[in-house]
Order: C-alpha cells, then sequence, then structure tokens
C-alpha cells in the first residue's frame, strides 16, 4: 500500500509528459529532415515542370503517405488529452463570442416582445369594454322597447335625482375637507405670509401663537414675549383682516370654538374669497367676463390662488379676480 498515492500519480503524468514531448521532437526531427533531403534533391527548382512530371510527382507523394504508418501517441500520451482540452477551449471562445455578437439582437427582441404583449393586453382590454359597452345598448334598447315614454321619462328623473344627491354628497365632503385644510394649515401659512414671513409653502409647520410675535425684515419668526399684549395683536388682525362684529362672524367664530388669531383669520379671508369666485363663476354661466371678482386688495390668499393656477387676475385691473374655466385650456 502506497503511503502517498497522489504523489505516486504526479510522478507518473510528469513521465508521461516528458515522453510526449520526446516523441513530438523525435516527429519534428523527422519531418526537418525530410524537408532538408527535398531541398537538396531539387536541383533547378526554377525550371518548370510539364503536366506528367507533376502528375509523377503528386502520385509518388500520395502513394509514400497510404504506404506510411500513421503517426500515433502511445499508450498512456497526454497528447490526446491536450487536443481534446484545445478544441475545447475554441469551442467555448467561439460560442462566448456568438453569445455576445446576439446579445444586443436578444434584447431587441425582448423589447420589441415586451412591446407585443402590453399592445395585445391593451387590445384584450379595449375588447372586453366594447362588449361591455355593445350588450348595455342592448339591454338598454330592450327595456326601451318595453316601456312607455312615461316610464323612461321618470326612470331618467330618478337617475337625475340620485347623481344629483350624489353630487351633493361629494360636495359636502370636498368642503368639509376644504376648511378642515384651512384651518389646520392654509391658514397659519397664509397669515405667516401676509405678516411678512415665507410664502405659502416654504414654512410647512407654523404654530399659529408663534404667530403674534411677527416677523423680522429677513423673514424670521420673532421670539415670542412671555406677556404678549393681546389687544395689540388684535388691533392688528383688525386691521389686516378686519373686525368680526358682523352676527354672522361672530357666529361662525363661536361655532369653531377658539378665539380668533392670525391664523384663523387668514382662513376665513380664504373661505370667504372661495365662495365669491365659485358663486360669481356659477353666476355667470360660462361667461369668463362676467366670472370676475373685486377684491379690496392684494391678499395672501389671492396671490396663493393664482400661484396655484387656481385663479386668474383680469389682465387690465389686478383688483380683479376669477377662477380659471378648467373646461377650457389653461390660461
Amino acid at each position: 500500500m502506497e503511503v502517498f498515492p497522489g504523489r505516486a500519480s504526479d510522478a507518473i503524468h510528469d513521465a508521461n509528459v516528458e515522453r510526449t514531448l520526446r516523441e513530438l521532437q523525435r516527429v519534428k526531427d523527422e519531418a526537418e529532415n525530410t524537408l532538408n533531403q527535398l531541398r537538396r534533391a531539387a536541383v533547378a527548382p526554377n525550371v518548370p515542370l510539364s503536366a506528367d512530371d507533376s502528375m509523377e510527382i503528386m502520385a509518388k507523394a500520395c502513394q509514400d503517405v497510404a504506404e506510411s504508418e500513421p503517426f500515433l501517441p502511445f499508450h498512456g500520451s497526454v497528447l490526446p488529452a491536450l487536443l481534446a482540452l484545445r478544441k475545447t477551449h475554441r469551442t467555448i471562445s467561439e460560442s462566448s463570442e456568438y453569445i455576445n455578437s446576439q446579445a444586443v439582437s436578444l434584447e431587441q427582441v425582448n423589447k420589441r416582445l415586451e412591446l407585443l404583449r402590453a399592445d395585445v393586453k391593451q387590445q384584450l382590454v379595449l375588447q372586453t369594454a366594447l362588449q361591455k359597452r355593445a350588450q348595455s345598448l342592448r339591454d338598454d334598447m330592450e327595456n326601451r322597447m318595453e316601456r312607455t315614454p312615461e316610464q323612461i321619462a321618470s326612470d331618467l328623473m330618478a337617475e337625475l335625482k340620485k347623481k344629483k344627491q350624489d353630487y351633493d354628497r361629494e360636495t359636502s365632503k370636498l368642503l368639509k375637507s376644504l376648511n378642515w385644510f384651512i384651518d389646520h394649515h392654509l391658514g397659519p401659512m397664509l397669515a405667516a405670509e401676509e405678516l411678512g414671513g415665507p410664502i405659502v409653502g416654504d414654512l410647512m409647520d407654523i404654530d399659529p401663537e408663534e404667530l403674534g410675535a411677527g416677523f423680522s425684515a429677513q423673514g424670521k419668526l420673532k421670539k415670542a414675549k412671555a406677556q404678549p399684549d393681546e389687544h395689540k395683536r388684535q388691533r392688528r388682525i383688525d386691521d389686516i383682516w378686519g373686525s368680526t362684529s358682523a352676527p354672522a362672524q361672530q357666529e361662525q367664530a363661536r361655532k369653531r370654538k377658539r378665539e380668533r388669531d392670525e391664523g384663523s383669520a387668514a382662513g376665513a379671508e380664504m373661505r370667504d374669497l372661495t365662495e365669491q369666485l365659485l358663486n360669481k363663476s356659477m353666476e355667470a354661466g360660462g361667461d369668463s367676463t362676467a366670472a370676475y371678482v373685486t377684491i379690496p386688495r392684494e391678499s395672501a390668499a389671492a396671490r396663493f390662488l393664482v400661484r396655484s393656477k387656481v385663479a386668474v387676475f383680469h389682465p387690465r385691473d389686478a383688483t380683479k379676480l376669477r377662477l380659471i374655466d378648467f373646461g377650457r385650456e389653461v390660461e
């Protein structure tokens, strides 16, 4: 039993490699000797040969090759393995080059396939929608043929009433959401812009209590005093946004159960302006020239609506404002 079988196999492999190299060297030497003999035998290499001489030389060469023994490696030679390895390496290299050359084409085919799949999916969706619409029209025609004109008119009226109720319900939800947004977010930001602070959107989180101190010339919040003058603060609010002496405004403030501060005053102005714009737009009936509302001053609320592409000033009178008609192109 061998103590180191790996070393013995390595020694046998090295011996086979050495023997193969000697065999190849011997074949090479024999080929070189034969070539040298042929060169010495050529007395006049520049003399052209006749057709018979050329045929005789080729026939003799073929006969010598046929009668000679083919070169075969000895048993245990590594030459077959080397030849197989070279062939395998060449095949792998050619395959890799072919794969790389076809990668771009494959990517283009995959993109084209994805486009075709998306097109087919879209066509299927369109086909399904058309089938549903056709079936709906057929059902509607059958129902109309079975009902009297009075029944059809009654059903249409009921459908319109239901749509109106749905629209009123959605409008109420939107108004509640708008009022909540104005009270909790937009109002304080409008007040900050009105008091000389950053424009709406630049300062998102604003504490309404901090607005009482006002802003500096650089647009920064001033430090609040320990005991602010509330009378002076209310007078400033009245000077900018007007007083709440009207009974309706007092009742509205009482319902909200909060003291009137800068944020609530700016929010009330925003709600009043949007209500006027909506009412005027409804009264105009599509006439954009009659949809303008006269505003007493260019407030932060008006500037915010214009920046948001919701309203637009009159081209020749900056005291007039109207909603943009979204049924037409945005100016």
